[in-house]
């Protein structure tokens, strides 16, 4: 069985209450591939989570941007794994890049996060990715493995994890990789699984392409073969973001 294209809108930091109804009255009303061809997950911030799964249509599902590393308590600011199974929130991203450089969130920290979202029953969209620096210093391949070496570590069961690559360089910048440096460190990614997880795990984990995706691009991205699906940041709260769950339709061919 093939890896269904994955589609994730992240939110980050945005929207107010109209806005966010707004949008997902675009999302409920637009006509997209079946549950078949692709999976579409909606990411909110916190506090609209409950009113986005209220409203959202039932073949779409709801992520919460980030959570806890272990069971909640006194820890100020924080939204713990268990209220998100509790509000019935299905999915969580986890070490986005701008967790890990705004926050200084590690490869440790992200991966001991992974684990206990994981154990909870959560499923998880684990991001990673390399800096412009390190990209022009020929380090992409070593960055992103050790990301994936670190979660790798902690985990046995890969049947709910999600990777996303977002190349830290083309997130929000317009900027985007080309087809080809994608397909390459998703291959990269993949061949990292096959020799360091199992060749099953590598040829059903979805690695997924984050960096400034939009309609335009969106369909000689996703026609690369070890690319299956994208994270998408500013474009998933525009109308635009219907077309890039069309371009799933790709795989189809």
């Amino acid at each position: 069985m093939g890896r269904k294209f994955f589609v994730g809108g992240n939110w980050k930091c945005n929207g107010t209450l109209e806005q966010v109804k707004k949008l997902v009255s675009t999302l409920n009303e637009a006509e997209v591939p079946s549950e078949d061809v692709v999976e579409v997950v909606v990411s909110p911030p916190y506090v609209f989570l409950s009113t986005v799964k209220a409203l959202l249509r039932s073949d779409f599902a709801v992520a919460a941007q980030n959570c806890w590393v272990r069971k909640g308590g006194a820890f100020t600011g924080e939204i713990s794994v268990e209220m998100l199974i509790n509000l019935d929130i299905p999915w969580v991203i986890l070490g986005h890049s701008e967790r890990r450089l705004l926050l200084k969130e590690n490869s440790e920290f992200v991966a001991d996060k992974v684990a206990y979202a994981l154990s909870q029953g959560l499923k998880v969209i684990a991001c990673v990715g390399e800096t412009l620096e390190q990209r022009e210093a020929g380090d992409t391949l070593n960055v992103v493995s050790e990301q994936t070496k670190a979660i790798a570590d902690k985990v046995v069961d890969w049947s709910n994890i999600v990777i996303a690559y977002e190349p830290v360089w083309a997130i929000g910048t317009g900027k985007v990789a080309t087809p080809a440096q994608a397909q390459e460190v998703h291959n990269e990614l993949r061949n990292w699984l096959k020799v360091n997880v199992s060749p099953e795990v590598a040829a059903s984990t979805r690695i997924i392409y984050g960096g400034s995706v939009n309609a335009g691009n969106s369909v000689e991205l996703a026609a690369q073969p070890d690319l299956d699906g994208f994270l998408v940041g500013g474009a998933s709260l525009k109308a635009e973001f219907v077309d890039i769950i069309k371009s799933a339709t790709v795989k189809q061919g």
